[in-house]
């Protein structure tokens, strides 16, 4: 695998969306088991009109982590590219 390839902005973003909503999913679960983990509170904080819980605040807590894992794409893989392209080839 060639390190100086760019990483593609899609891939990264689609696969980030889905890993921090499957981790809310899984949260959400874990809270509704272990009521005195209180996670939600966290959720409510990071997650703006997110509310304990009802069908709608839960997808969109869903969508909002999705999101947040695009929001992460779109800062991390150009900053990624441009200092790998910079450092890649000086070895």
């Amino acid at each position: 695998m060639d390190i100086t390839r760019p990483l593609n902005i899609r891939i990264v973003g689609l696969s980030l969306g889905a890993f921090l909503s499957i981790t809310f999913v899984l949260c959400v679960v874990y809270d509704l088991i272990f009521h005195e983990a209180r996670m939600y509170e966290s959720w409510m904080r990071l997650l703006p009109g997110f509310k304990w819980l009802t069908w709608g605040s839960f997808f969109l807590g869903f969508i909002e982590s999705f999101l947040y894992g695009i929001y992460i794409a779109l800062v991390f893989v150009p900053l990624y590219n441009i200092f790998n392209g910079l450092t890649g080839n000086n070895e």
